[in-house]
């Protein structure tokens, strides 16, 4: 998708989601997971990816873990139990605010 403005405030719930389903990931994982998810529609720069998870662990919601492969440090991040709850709040957020838009774009639909 050429405008990914639309998936900018969607970025911690698409880490805490792809985080739920795993054990752990780290950052490039997390960046090639969604690309593939989305058939390329969308990418996620590192520029983006890192500031998002260094954020989720000073809030708590994460935790990291480092490990040496191949002689580099790879750090994986894991959802915290604080961290659950927030994936689920910001899960339960977001199917609100697309059943929202739904009706917005296609008056059809009703939220009643």
């Amino acid at each position: 998708m050429a405008k990914n403005n639309l998936y900018k405030g969607s970025l911690n719930t698409i880490i805490l989601k792809l985080l739920q389903e795993t054990d752990s990931m780290y950052g490039y994982e997390i960046t090639q997971k969604v690309k593939a998810l989305t058939q390329g529609e969308l990418s996620i720069t590192e520029g983006a990816l890192y500031p998002a998870l260094h954020k989720l662990e000073a809030d708590g919601f994460l935790e990291v873990e480092v490990v040496k492969v191949d002689n580099r440090l790879r750090k994986y991040y894991k959802l915290t139990e604080r961290g659950t709850k927030e994936t689920a709040d910001k899960l339960s957020e977001l199917e609100r605010y697309i059943e929202t838009m739904k009706v917005l774009v296609n008056p059809k639909f009703s939220l009643e």
